[in-house]
């Protein structure tokens, strides 16, 4: 199985295994779905039709200041694999997933052909995002998008909402709703990819 298919095999399982939880809770009268919405994305807006971002579509370009005050163009990153994650500080599975980010962001920090790019759409921007990241000791760049546009770009209809991206500029994965980034098989999924390409 190629690289690109295992982090997509391995992103549709997570997807599949929770959809099967949710069938069997609701139809075996497990937690109801007021129970599970702590673990459900945000809704922001319906998905457009036919506008949907897609795995094997070309990642929207844009341009955004990070919390360290630094301009990032995604286009500036081609040559690397770029972990792109959409949420904000007011969002409970956001909040959820954070951890598990920041222990991926541990274990690849020191792979020059990796990249993560958490965008923050919360409106208030730095004024925000600052005093959340400082109080749970996250150190992963954070991009500031208090206008949402990577959101309307990406067509984000909930957060958390991720995309891997890969040295081309391509959109290899996609996913909705809070993960466990920090899974091993994730981890040597995004390694293998990046050696794919650049190896």
């Amino acid at each position: 199985m190629g690289r690109d298919a295992k982090i997509l095999s391995l992103i549709a399982g997570a997807v599949l295994l929770a959809a099967l939880v949710l069938i069997a809770a609701v139809n075996f009268g497990g937690p109801g779905p007021a129970d599970t919405a702590a673990d459900a994305p945000v809704t922001i807006k319906p998905a457009a039709a036919g506008n949907e971002v897609a795995a094997g579509k070309m990642a929207a370009n844009f341009t955004l200041t990070g919390l360290d005050g630094k301009t990032v163009t995604l286009s500036g990153l081609r040559g690397k694999v770029v972990f792109l994650n959409i949420w904000a500080t007011w969002c409970g599975p956001c909040r959820e997933e954070m951890p598990s980010i920041e222990k991926l962001y541990e274990k690849l920090r020191g792979d020059p052909n990796f990249v993560i790019l958490a965008v923050s759409q919360d409106s208030d921007g730095k004024a925000a995002v600052a005093p959340f990241m400082a109080k749970y000791g996250f150190k992963f760049p954070v991009l500031l998008d208090p206008a949402n546009k990577v959101g309307d770009a990406y067509d984000v209809s909930g957060i958390p909402e991720t995309f891997i991206i890969d040295q081309q500029g391509r959109i290899v994965a996609h996913h909705l709703g809070p993960y466990d980034w920090a899974n091993p098989d994730i981890s040597e999924a995004l390694v293998d990819l990046v050696k794919a390409k650049n190896g």
